[in-house]
C-alpha cells in the first residue's frame, strides 16, 4: 500500500534542490560575463585612442604654460607701462615749468626784474658734508644787457649751541677762494661744491651776487628748502633781498 505523505514529498512543486540548481546556474554565468569583461579582447584601436588622450593632455599642458607665462608678460608689461605714464607726467609738469619761465623772465608781457636769485637748489655728494648747489640767476630789467660778477654762499648754521655765519672762505676750505663767475643776458644755472664745517647744523643759505656794474644782491634762502623737494616757488616765497639793482 503506497504511502500518501512520501508521494505528497516526492511531487510537491517548489522542492529547495531546484533553487539551488538555479543559484549555481545564475553564479557561473555571473563568473564568465565577469572574466568576459576582464579578459575580453582589446579593440582594435585602444592604442590610438591612448595616444591621442597623451597628444591631447600634452597639448593642455602646453596651453596651461603658454598662458601662464602670457600673464606673467602682460603683468610686467602693465608695470612698465605705468612707470612709463609716471615719467611722462612729471616730464610734462616739467617742461610747463620751464616754459613758465621762460615767458615770466624772458616773454614780453613778462614783469621787468633786476639781477636776482630764481631758485637755490643743493644736493648731498658721496663725500661727508659736501653738497652741490645750483643756483639760478635772472634778470630781464634791461633788453639784451649782459649780466656780470660773481656768486659767492654763506652758511648760518647753529655750532656748539649758538648761531654762526660761515662765509664763502670756510665753506671753500680755501682761505681766499674765489666766488664763481656769471654772465648771462636773461638768466644762467652756476653750480658749484661746498663743504659743511664739522659740527654746524645748516639754517639758511645766503646767495651773494657782486656784478661788475651795480650794486651787491644778497638772497636768503631756507635750508631745508633749498636741501629739499619743495618746488622753486616755495623756496623764493622765502628768500629775501637785501641790496639789488
Amino acid at each position: 500500500m503506497e504511502n500518501p505523505a512520501a508521494n505528497a514529498m516526492v511531487h510537491k512543486p517548489g522542492h529547495p534542490r531546484a533553487a539551488v540548481v538555479v543559484l549555481v546556474a545564475s553564479a557561473l554565468l555571473l563568473g564568465l560575463w565577469g572574466a568576459w569583461r576582464s579578459f575580453g579582447p582589446i579593440p582594435p584601436n585602444a592604442r590610438e585612442r591612448l595616444e591621442a588622450q597623451e597628444r591631447r593632455i600634452d597639448t593642455l599642458e602646453q596651453q596651461a604654460t603658454t598662458l601662464a607665462r602670457s600673464d606673467q608678460i602682460s603683468r610686467k608689461a602693465n608695470q612698465d607701462l605705468q612707470a612709463t605714464l609716471s615719467d611722462r607726467v612729471e616730464e610734462i609738469a616739467s617742461l610747463r615749468a620751464d616754459v613758465a619761465f621762460y615767458e615770466r623772465f624772458v616773454g614780453a608781457a613778462g614783469q621787468r626784474h633786476g639781477l636776482s636769485v630764481h631758485e637755490l637748489r643743493l644736493k648731498p655728494q658721496g663725500s661727508p658734508g659736501v653738497w652741490h648747489f645750483v643756483a639760478t640767476l635772472t634778470q630781464n630789467q634791461i633788453r639784451d644787457a649782459m649780466s656780470s660778477g660773481r656768486l659767492e654762499l654763506a652758511l648760518e648754521a647753529t655750532s656748539a649751541g649758538r648761531m654762526r655765519t660761515f662765509d664763502w672762505n670756510a665753506l671753500r676750505q680755501q682761505p681766499r677762494a674765489s666766488g664763481i663767475d656769471y654772465a648771462f643776458k636773461y638768466f644762467q644755472q652756476v653750480e658749484g661744491d661746498i663743504l659743511l664745517p664739522a659740527g654746524a647744523e645748516p639754517v639758511r643759505v645766503i646767495v651773494r651776487l657782486q656784478p661788475k656794474a651795480g650794486s651787491v644782491v644778497e638772497q636768503s634762502f631756507g635750508w631745508s628748502e633749498a636741501a629739499g623737494d619743495g618746488d622753486a616757488e616755495g623756496a623764493q616765497t622765502h628768500a629775501s633781498q637785501a641790496r639789488g639793482g
